[in-house]
């Protein structure tokens, strides 16, 4: 075995040959794959090994695309012969309209990734699988490209392009233990020996916490039993003359392909079973679970009454093996938060399908530093601190229930929920808050009319959409108060905390004492990494002088790994997270100064608190620092409370807010809110795809600017001139917002992207942002927005429709 390489992969699964094969096609070729024992002796080796084109986003869509391409492509090399039932066909059934529209949209979503889908009638489902029934089905959606490979063959041709391309493979070489050089390389050790490396990656299956814990880290990944069954020969496939269509059914939780000239049918029960929790047996190797098939009894009943045919046939093989998911069901593909040069593809529940996507797509974040597509969705640092062994089974048994169930917009299951908290979650309950869930914490979506008020999940406006209207007129015409927990702050000190600032940001960032500013920062490609407010705070009495940082609350970990990976040795800069220990409250509305003079002994006159202004002062007794800052429109202040103070400063300001007619609102109006004063979403609007330029953040990029992080790439891509740009749309619709995903139509011909969607109800206009062809980004342009497979006319009109000038704001 080699002492030195470029790259160790750990595992020998889907995951680690994709893995492999992709670095030595981006061009690194000193690569090295170790497996504890023999490809594909995890999980891979039982896999159903589906192949089909659905995603939920489009970054899914797109690493599944790859996948199908790739394997077509193995598939038809001689060297690596690998059998691969390529186009099959595939359907997922619906019994419900609000399911059909999640399928037209999906589909709508496919068209903008090149991919075709189709959405069928239950009595077209019935003639392209002639073995269903049409009872309780009103159609389905069909996947042409759908398929199944063998997943053994699969890793061994990844395997030996990539040992043709100078990679190495060791197997029955398990890792006993990781150590990090202080130069940030690692030592991998082996019962064969010791192999230094400068980048490591978990590609470690249902083992994955075992690598992790040796580099002192835990992910949020769990194993579930997984039990399907092969039959024997079932007359009618043998008379079809064509092979079966791979079904999905949400209405019975099974699925199915054809298997020589029988079925394998697999279940996910009700009575799911999680696996592993306290360890792996070592010699886990090639094996299965004891079968269990009472435990599917209720799933096997709908499928017998879907497809009656299994009622009359035997039961050949049953298998019954481990499969790993992560806390909200999608992969972890990335780096690995807090660990320099070190990444995980890891969580793969249907590893086979993807897994040529997701080699990809992280073998060009380690070679180049980022994907060709936003990888947030996959991303490792998604999840925080919150996310224990408990939380993380409780998810993965409450995903692998609804396996075919996808999410609908606004819809939060209930299991692991109240994970994070904060004093007023339960006053907020009390007055009949219906709660969202940001990275974990419990936020006010919006105050329901009564405590049994229910919404229906959907696609299209639901039953709160008059409620979130009143919570914006409101805010409007008087004042409210929103809580805003979660929310990431950095405190940033030392003496070269200004320099670093402005090497990180790509336009001018204000170090005035007491003023806020708004930047953006890019990655080395010149593309969006994050949006940031920098907050000058005088020195005080509560501390020296200090930069906040204030960042989206999902990105915690993303912000702070990229923040002090670019500190350089000589700075004198110290970064330190305060997202845990503070919460802030909104007051918004043109009454918002009355109630924060009420309770506060400081002056709060336009003079002397202009916007962008910050000042530490006491919300009654709680200390604060509040911000002259808006996301709604309306003049508002943030205010900034640590957490033992938050229910004293609620108190306050909800007293001096009675005779102001103050109500809470949520998250709702304020997505409504945003999209009406042109403000951007991170990870929405703010994607890694597109430069500060495309994204229209012209004001805040300066390429005059010294130095900052990517500004070599941003000139070359500003000189090559601009082919897409983000433009708000008005559509000319009612019943339901533009979902994110959505393409946009010049005849047959896709022009764009939906990026948000949301009724903005200041404006009585249905509001969209998308990334659009530039030749299509002129005010008043019309086209057309593909809706659940109608078309529907958008019309192309200034940003920040409301109070365009910031009359309100500047009031």
């Amino acid at each position: 075995m080699k002492t030195r390489t470029k790259v160790v992969v750990i595992g020998g699964g889907i995951a680690g040959c994709s893995t492999l094969y992709h670095l030595t096609k981006e061009g690194w070729s000193d690569v090295v794959l170790l497996e504890r024992n023999n490809l594909t002796s995890g999980t891979t080796w039982h896999s159903a090994a589906q192949v089909t084109n659905f995603g939920m986003n489009q970054t899914m869509v797109g690493l599944k695309k790859h996948s199908i391409k790739l394997y077509r492509d193995l598939a038809n090399d001689p060297n690596f012969p690998v059998n691969y039932n390529y186009a099959d066909g595939g359907i997922r059934l619906a019994n419900t309209e609000e399911q059909m529209d999640a399928y037209r949209h999906f589909t709508s979503m496919g068209r903008g990734m090149g991919v075709d889908f189709e959405v069928i009638d239950a009595e077209e489902c019935k003639r392209r699988h002639p073995l269903i029934s049409t009872d309780n089905l009103l159609g389905g959606w069909w996947d042409p490209h759908d398929g199944n490979i063998d997943p053994y063959q699969l890793c061994n041709a990844l395997t030996g392009r990539a040992k043709n391309a100078g990679a190495e493979v060791y197997t029955d070489t398990p890792v006993t233990a990781l150590d990090q050089y202080k130069d940030g390389t690692w030592k991998v050790t082996t019962h064969k020996g010791v192999i230094d490396c400068d980048i490591v990656v978990n590609a470690g299956g249902y083992r994955v916490n075992e690598v992790a814990k040796m580099m002192n880290v835990h992910h949020p990944v769990a194993s579930m039993e997984h039990q399907y069954f092969l039959t024997e020969d079932i007359p009618a496939i043998e008379k079809a003359g064509h092979r079966m269509p791979l079904l999905r059914c949400p209405i019975s939780d099974y699925y199915c392909r054809q298997d020589k000239n029988g079925l394998l049918i697999g279940f996910y029960e009700q009575d799911c079973k999680p696996w592993g929790m306290d360890g792996i047996d070592p010699n886990f190797v090639n094996a299965l679970c004891p079968d269990d098939l009472d435990r599917v009894t209720d799933v096997l009943e709908g499928a017998f009454a879907r497809m009656p045919a299994l009622k009359e046939v035997g039961i050949r093989n049953i298998v019954n093996g481990p499969i790993t998911y992560t806390i909200d069901g999608t992969p972890l593909v990335g780096k690995i938060p807090g660990k320099e040069n070190a990444f995980c593809i890891i969580g793969l529940r249907a590893g086979i399908g993807e897994g040529g996507g997701h080699g990809w797509l992280l073998a060009q974040q380690i070679v180049h530093g980022e994907a060709c597509y936003d990888t947030w969705c996959l991303d490792p640092a998604r999840f925080t601190s919150h996310t224990n062994v408990e939380l993380t089974s409780l998810k993965a048994i409450e995903d692998y229930q609804n396996e075919f169930r996808f999410h609908f917009p606004h819809e939060h299951r209930p299991a692991g929920r109240s994970a994070k908290t904060t004093s007023l979650t339960p006053i907020m309950t009390e007055n009949n808050a219906e709660f969202t869930v940001v990275n974990g914490w419990e936020r006010v979506d919006f105050i329901k009319p009564s405590k049994d008020f229910k919404c229906t999940h959907s696609f299209n406006f639901d039953e709160a959409f008059s409620v979130v209207g009143k919570e914006i007129a409101n805010v409007q015409n008087n004042v409210g108060i929103c809580e805003v927990n979660g929310f990431n702050r950095f405190e940033i000190t030392g003496e070269d905390t200004d320099s670093f600032i402005d090497r990180m940001f790509c336009g001018k960032i204000t170090h005035k004492p007491g003023r806020v500013g708004l930047g953006y920062l890019l990655n080395e490609l010149g593309m969006i990494k994050g949006e940031a407010t920098i907050t000058n705070i005088p020195e005080s009495e509560r501390g020296p002088k200090r930069v906040w940082y204030g960042s989206a609350a999902a990105s915690e970990l993303h912000d702070m790994d990229w923040l002090t990976q670019h500190i350089k040795q000589d700075e004198k800069v110290n970064i330190k997270s305060l997202t845990n220990n503070q919460t802030i409250l909104i007051i918004a509305g043109p009454n918002s100064r009355k109630v924060i003079s009420a309770c506060s002994r400081e002056n709060w006159s336009k003079e002397a608190f202009s916007w962008l202004s910050v000042r530490e002062c006491f919300i009654g007794f709680s200390p604060a620092t509040v911000m002259a800052v808006s996301f709604s429109g309306e003049m508002a202040y943030e205010i900034h409370i640590p957490n033992e103070s938050l229910y004293a400063a609620y108190l306050s300001l909800t007293k001096a807010g009675t005779e102001f007619g103050m109500q809470i609102f949520g998250a709702r109006a304020v997505e409504s809110m945003r999209m009406e004063k042109g403000f951007l979403a991170w990870k929405h609007d703010l994607i890694t795809e597109y430069d500060p330029f495309e994204t229209g953040l012209n004001r805040f990029t300066n390429l005059q600017k010294e130095n900052f992080i990517g500004k070599a790439a941003l000139q070359k891509r500003f000189d090559s001139g601009l082919k897409k740009k983000l433009v708000c749309l008005n559509i000319n619709c009612k019943h339901a917002p533009a979902p994110g995903g959505a393409s946009l139509m010049d005849g047959d011909k896709v022009v764009g992207t939906i990026s948000s969607g949301e009724w903005g109800y200041r404006v009585n206009q249905n509001l969209a942002y998308a990334f659009i062809n530039i030749d299509k980004a002129e005010i008043g342009t019309k086209m057309d927005l593909d809706l659940f497979g109608k078309l529907v006319k958008a019309e192309v009109i200034p940003f920040a429709p409301y109070d365009s000038n910031f009359s309100r704001i500047l009031a």
